[in-house]
C-alpha cells in the first residue's frame, strides 16, 4: 500500500494508550499534533488485516457466502473473506479462507488490489484476490461461523448488486476491479 504525506494535512503522532483489547481487536486513543500546531486524539482501531477472494467456476459463475452479520442485524451475500493470523502472508490466508469457508481450493490465482475500509477509525487493511480453476472439497467453518455457500451466475451477481442486496464494501471492490481487468 502506497503512503503519501503532504506535510499542510500530516498529523503527528505524540504518544497512545490502548482504551481495549480484544480477541479480534484493540482501540488505542493517539494524541497527535494537527497541521495547524493544535494537539488532538484520534481513536483508532487496530486491525490485523483479512484477504477475500472472488471465486470464478469454470462457467462464470461466482461463489458467494451468506452468513448473518451481528453488526448490521442481517444475513448479507458476500465473497469469502478471514483476518489474516500472526506473521501469516496474505495469499496463505486467502487459501485457507477459501478452503475453510466454501470448501474450494483454486489452481489459479490472481491478486487484485489492497483496500482500507474505513480508514476514519482502522487501519484494516483487506488483500483482494480472484482465484479459479476450482475443485470441490469439504467446507470446514470455525466453530463459530455459520455459512451458507451460493452459486450466482454474472447476471445475477448485477442484478443483485443493482438491487442492493449485495452491499457488502469488500465484495463491491472486488467485483469492481474483477470487472476493470477484463
Amino acid at each position: 500500500m502506497k503512503k503519501f504525506h503532504q506535510a499542510n494535512l500530516d498529523e503527528t503522532f505524540i504518544c497512545s494508550k490502548v482504551g481495549f483489547s480484544g480477541r479480534l481487536l484493540q482501540v488505542n486513543i493517539d494524541s497527535v499534533i494537527l497541521p495547524n500546531g493544535r494537539e488532538t486524539t484520534r481513536e483508532l482501531i487496530h486491525h490485523p488485516g483479512a484477504v477475500a477472494i472472488v471465486p470464478i467456476l469454470d462457467d462464470g459463475s461466482i461463489i458467494f457466502v451468506k452468513q448473518y452479520r451481528y453488526p448490521v442485524g442481517t444475513v448479507m451475500y458476500e465473497i469469502p473473506a478471514g483476518k489474516l493470523d500472526p506473521g501469516e502472508e496474505p495469499d496463505v490466508c486467502a487459501e485457507r479462507e477459501l478452503s475453510e469457508e466454501t470448501g474450494y481450493s483454486a489452481k489459479e490465482w490472481q491478486r487484485l488490489t489492497s483496500i482500507v475500509t474505513t480508514p476514519g477509525f482502522t487501519d484494516e487493511v483487506i488483500h483482494l484476490y480472484a482465484a479459479r480453476g476450482l475443485e470441490k472439497h469439504n467446507q470446514h467453518t470455525d466453530e463459530d461461523e455459520f455459512i451458507d455457500v451460493v452459486k450466482l451466475t454474472p447476471q445475477q451477481v448485477r442484478e443483485m448488486v443493482l438491487e442492493g442486496d449485495i452491499f457488502d464494501s469488500k465484495t463491491l471492490s472486488a467485483l469492481c476491479v474483477l470487472e476493470m481487468l477484463k
